[in-house]
């Protein structure tokens, strides 16, 4: 069966684990392996930093095994996506593996970025106008969007074949 990397601020949801399963339950469903973060056995190391470290590199090695990539692209403790999400697609990317994201389509960023004054944010800083639900890097690289997880896992299925 093809493996896809399950990407996601869905690590810290409450039911994270319960919600692992669900997904690799999804992920069955339709052929494949799902490989979800909290599947690494990682043991706590003598400190935090060096446990960040063994997590990071046990999710890279991940990525690596993956067919592809399904990502959760929603917004998480604010308006733009998880970063940690974020650098993972890139990764993907790099590699050279079809990703496909989800989130809930809520119109382009300049629709979605309060809009304080002619194209800019509160912060001052420029809102792109690419009439792009997300950032051109992300959006220009993805292999496609779905609104729903369920949905982006039938889509890679049948993107990988």
């Amino acid at each position: 069966m093809k493996k896809i990397y399950l990407a996601g601020p869905d690590v810290f949801r409450e039911d994270s684990i319960a919600w692992g399963k669900y997904l690799q339950t999804v992920c069955e469903q339709h052929g494949l392996t799902g490989l979800y973060p909290l599947d690494n056995d990682i043991t706590p190391l003598p400190s935090p930093q060096q446990t960040a470290h063994a997590i990071a590199q046990a999710n890279m090695q991940m990525i690596r095994q993956a067919d592809g990539v399904v990502a959760n692209l929603e917004p998480f403790r604010g308006i733009e996506p998880d970063s940690g999400t974020v650098f993972e697609v890139g990764v993907a990317i790099a590699l050279g593996k079809p990703v496909w994201v989800y989130f809930p389509h809520t119109g382009d960023l300049l629709q979605q970025v309060p809009d304080i004054d002619a194209g800019r944010c509160a912060q001052g800083w420029l809102i792109e106008d690419f009439s792009l639900p997300r950032n051109l890097m992300l959006a220009c690289q993805w292999h496609g969007y779905s609104p729903t997880v369920e949905e982006a896992i039938a889509e890679m299925a049948r993107l990988l074949g």
